[in-house]
């Protein structure tokens, strides 16, 4: 098959589809470069950090499959595609545990102050006694949006001594009994944000959850509370919060792996707060999940090519069709 490589996945993945098929790469390629080399693919595997837009659609008349080497959809015109009968799989299975891993290492990072400490042990200095920061044992987590992913944070956090509270875009008996079988509370948005020591984000990006975290939202937060964007960029208003964090009281710090503004050369202005953590994007990153992914995109190829696609697909890989 003929495929364009948007995105760097497992290198052994790489591997075996340029062993059997024609494979283009261009990783995080701009959209001008994109329409220019889909012209004749029929394949797309990506990541994030590259846009599958209309215009790359339209430019590519023999595409049949937009392959997302992860979970999230905000980089795809979703309803574009699927209006030009062009399928789109997902591949999720292997990010929860590395994505919730990394929570708690923001967690620490943040509250521990590691990043600080380190720069300036770098520089000659001994600042032990600035340096201290709360426990998480006995704090509350909160997790907007305990789905897949943020119901495992709220498990680790449980085993950890937290109370750990969240909230779902769709609430119900079934998901309230799940979750508490994880140890973790069901209640509503408003709930975890007020009683939250420490927030965090796991939901997707969409039209209800843009700036979802906004001024209003962050003037609730807890007094001493911290928050932790784990999800996408866009859900938090970035300059509401550099406000609040250089001029409010309430939110102590901020960790944020996700972007509004991401890619290189891009600076990101809460980074020159000492109580802030940034990291580029890396949650999914932990190189057995990498395997795991680059191993299911190569497998899922395969029965794509055979025509038995459906057969092999789980229900979270499986994309829905987009509201009307």
């Amino acid at each position: 098959m003929k495929i364009l490589l948007a995105s760097s996945i497992d290198p052994a993945a790489i591997k075996a589809l340029e062993k059997d098929h024609d494979v283009v790469r261009a990783f995080n390629a701009p959209e001008e470069q994109l329409v220019e080399l889909v012209a004749d693919r029929e394949v797309v595997i990506f990541r994030s950090g590259v846009m599958i837009s209309a215009a790359v659609l339209d430019a590519a008349p023999n595409l049949e499959l937009l392959l997302r080497a992860g979970s999230g959809l905000d980089n795809i015109d979703v309803a574009h595609a699927q209006a030009g009968g062009i399928r789109i799989v997902r591949v999720p299975g292997s990010s929860a545990q590395p994505v919730a891993e990394l929570t708690f290492g923001l967690l620490l990072a943040l509250v521990r102050k590691v990043a600080l400490a380190d720069r300036l042990l770098r520089e000659g200095h001994w600042p032990k006694a600035q340096l201290g920061g709360p426990l998480l044992a006995g704090k509350t987590l909160g997790i907007v949006g305990a789905g897949r992913i943020g119901s495992r944070v709220g498990e680790m956090g449980a085993a950890w001594g937290m109370r750990a509270i969240g909230c779902v875009d769709r609430p119900s008996p079934a998901v309230a009994d799940a979750l508490a079988e994880r140890g973790v509370a069901l209640t509503d948005f408003d709930t975890v944000v007020r009683e939250s020591d420490f927030l965090c984000l796991h939901l997707p990006l969409g039209e209800q959850t843009h700036h979802i975290v906004d001024a209003r939202v962050l003037s609730h937060m807890k007094d001493g509370s911290f928050l932790v964007n784990m999800a996408r960029g866009g859900v938090v208003d970035e300059h509401a919060l550099y406000t609040e964090l250089t001029e409010g009281d309430r939110v102590l710090g901020a960790a944020l792996d996700v972007h509004e503004h991401e890619g290189e050369g891009v600076i990101s202005p809460l980074g020159a707060l000492p109580n802030v953590v940034l990291t580029p994007h890396i949650g999914a990153m932990a190189l057995d999940s990498q395997r795991l992914i680059g191993e299911r995109v190569v497998e899922l190829l395969g029965a794509h090519e055979r025509g038995s696609l459906d057969e092999l697909l789980t229900s979270d890989e499986v994309v829905p069709a987009a509201a009307p």
